[in-house]
């Protein structure tokens, strides 16, 4: 269960207008073969209700979370609202708009999971 509560500390780090992946976020929650978890853990909603799933893509840059939201293209018109351009096949420039997180980052979570104990 703390694994989630990793997921829900870095979505909610997740800068407007930015987007990540699925291993880029289990990265960063120090489990970096755990990308199918974060898309468990979103599809579900055992991270939160308020977490910006809608920003999270896969490793090509690809809505393949849109089925997960209440309405067909619902995950797009929200990044496009943030300014994220995605093109005709569901897919955003990850070199344009991909959150370039930095190892202070990295570190800065690692400290924050270790305080909180989890």
């Amino acid at each position: 269960m703390d694994f989630y509560r990793r997921v829900a500390v870095v979505c909610r780090e997740i800068p407007y207008g930015k987007v990540v992946t699925y291993g880029q976020i289990a990265l960063l929650c120090g489990k970096p073969r755990n990308a199918r978890q974060v898309g468990y853990a979103l599809n579900h909603k055992v991270a939160g209700e308020d977490i910006p799933a809608f920003r999270v893509v896969n490793t090509k840059g690809i809505l393949s979370g849109a089925a997960a939201f209440e309405m067909p293209g619902l995950q797009c018109q929200l990044l496009e609202a943030e300014g994220v351009r995605v093109d005709e096949g569901e897919r955003v420039d990850l070199n344009e708009f991909g959150w370039k997180n930095t190892m202070d980052d990295a570190l800065r979570f690692r400290d924050y999971f270790e305080q909180e104990g989890i």
